[in-house]
């Protein structure tokens, strides 16, 4: 599913983002997201914040 429409950026690439140790602002830095319209931020940083909680649990 697209979460940025503007920029083209998927739910998988944020959330392979996030499990590589990145976080939002270096997502939004490498793909854009946000960056245009910013509708999408506010989704984006909450997949980042659920990937990033679900990895420190399973770490």
């Amino acid at each position: 599913m697209y979460i940025c429409l503007c920029k083209a950026i998927s739910d998988k690439t944020i959330v392979q983002s996030a499990q590589n140790g990145c976080d939002y602002t270096q997502i939004r830095k490498q793909t854009g997201v946000g960056t245009e319209c910013g509708k999408c931020t506010q989704v984006a940083k909450s997949l980042v914040k659920e990937v990033i909680s679900t990895v420190k649990i399973s770490a």
